[in-house]
């Protein structure tokens, strides 16, 4: 509650949070169009692999050509306005830089910036989720050693997920679940680049379609983001993946705390303490009323006669019998809220949620039936889906992360719906997300390990 009388006080000592972005996509675009805004946070530097479109992403964002026009890093610092360069290490490597916010949504490169971070003694917000779901507990670990601070993201669900969590707790009551809504259908696994304005033409009126990346989006459609999302709830907070991923039940806001809960309580869990996403369609095609497709949720159990009737009293979205409420977020606004985290990070010292182990992974699944000799093309693409798996099965079967399934060979045919394994592609041993990942996999050999908070 006092982050921004902490900003002012760094303005009043006139010692601005600094803050090195990459990534000048969507979510790094919307943080930009705030942090010119905010009281003691300067964005000193911007990097991206497109200099000229990272610049039009500014303009965009508001800024003006003065406020980006430092040659140097040095420049930015001096007269308090921006440099955009291509050169991310050494944006990284700048002294004066605090934080670092890795928004470039790419595996490989977002492992690659976190640990040059960390090994210059740099805060980093860890916006790239999919990094995030591929190493993140390696990752985290290593930043806590190096005494730094491994954030998820304020403003993308699962660090506003892990928060509600994280209330429910502090106040004493038991997690039964928690999630995100999104618009799904079972036959969404199967979208691709090019089927998937089928599926965005009937609820998003896009008229630029030169505007959009299908790809992305159809990572949001296909059933991926939320494989990779809940994974990163789950790593952060001790919930648990249910034992067939997640079941997208269709349920209203006002429903939650009846659809998410446990079978034996009438709900469409397996168990309590999991992660479960609603669909905003139901099965039938119809859309569901009053739903929760851009919002996130937590359903928490009473285990009084007392706060059950508290629960009705305050109107706490009870189920029927009474046991279970729901307190949900109706939205979320990705990048335009970031700076809480990189406030946190700078002056508490805290992450707006991180990984403590591994207890879920992101399996590359077979979108249909796929020949030997095919290459991959990763997250999004015309090949595989990624599926909340439990990292323990993940770990005992050898199933192939979703984060490394692009750009490499199949050794054999997958039938449609089967899980990859490391056994099926020819991979570099040596790339760098490998060897983090296989290091990841040494550290983490048990998913719930001494220490952990409890899944309750």
């Amino acid at each position: 509650m006092n982050l921004h009388a902490m900003l002012l006080e760094r303005q009043a000592a006139g010692r601005p949070v600094t803050v090195g972005l990459i990534g000048a996509g969507k979510f790094g675009t919307m943080f930009a169009s705030q942090v010119r805004l905010t009281d003691a946070m300067h964005l000193v530097a911007l990097a991206d692999l497109d200099v000229s479109r990272a610049r039009r992403q500014l303009r965009t964002a508001g800024w003006n050509d003065e406020s980006i026009s430092a040659p140097s890093l040095g420049d930015a610092l001096a007269r308090g306005i921006t440099h955009v360069t291509e050169d991310t290490e050494a944006l990284i490597a700048c002294p004066e830089i605090e934080v670092i916010v890795e928004a470039t949504g790419v595996p490989a490169a977002g492992i690659r910036h976190a640990l040059s971070a960390i090994r210059h003694g740099k805060h980093i917000v860890m916006v790239n989720v999919e990094a995030d779901a591929l190493a993140g507990p390696l990752l985290a670990r290593k930043a806590k050693t190096a005494s730094v601070v491994y954030s998820l993201a304020w403003g993308d669900q699962p660090a506003l997920i892990c928060e509600q969590v994280d209330w429910a707790r502090t106040c004493g009551f038991k997690v039964v679940a928690a999630g995100k809504g999104t618009r799904y259908e079972p036959h969404y696994h199967r979208s691709t680049p090019d089927t998937v304005w089928d599926i965005l033409d009937k609820y998003l009126s896009i008229t630029d379609r030169n505007s959009i990346n299908p790809k992305m989006f159809n990572s949001f459609v296909d059933g991926t983001k939320s494989g990779i999302e809940m994974t990163a709830v789950c790593n952060a907070t001790g919930l648990l993946p249910q034992s067939g991923g997640l079941g997208f039940p269709p349920a209203t806001r006002f429903e939650l705390a009846d659809v998410c809960k446990p079978k034996a309580a009438g709900g469409t869990l397996e168990r309590a303490g999991v992660t479960e996403v609603t669909s905003s369609v139901y099965r039938d095609g119809r859309d569901v009323p009053h739903h929760l497709a851009l919002g996130t949720y937590v359903v928490f159990e009473g285990e009084s006669d007392y706060a059950r009737r508290c629960f009705k009293e305050y109107a706490m979205l009870p189920d029927k019998s009474g046991r279970y409420a729901a307190l949900y977020r109706p939205v979320h606004m990705i990048g335009l809220e970031l700076g809480v985290s990189v406030a946190s990070v700078a002056l508490r010292k805290e992450p707006t949620g991180a990984p403590t182990g591994f207890r879920s992974d992101v399996a590359a699944t077979a979108k249909r039936t796929l020949k030997q000799g095919e290459v991959l093309d990763g997250e999004g693409g015309f090949c595989v889906w990624g599926k909340q798996v439990p990292a323990a099965r993940s770990l005992a079967e050898g199933l192939l992360p979703l984060g490394l399934a692009h750009e490499v060979r199949l050794k054999r045919g997958v039938a449609e719906g089967e899980c990859l394994r490391w056994s099926d592609v020819d991979y570099d041993e040596n790339a760098l997300a490998v060897k983090v990942r296989r290091e990841m996999e040494a550290a983490f050999g048990r998913p719930n390990e001494a220490g952990d908070p409890s899944p309750g």
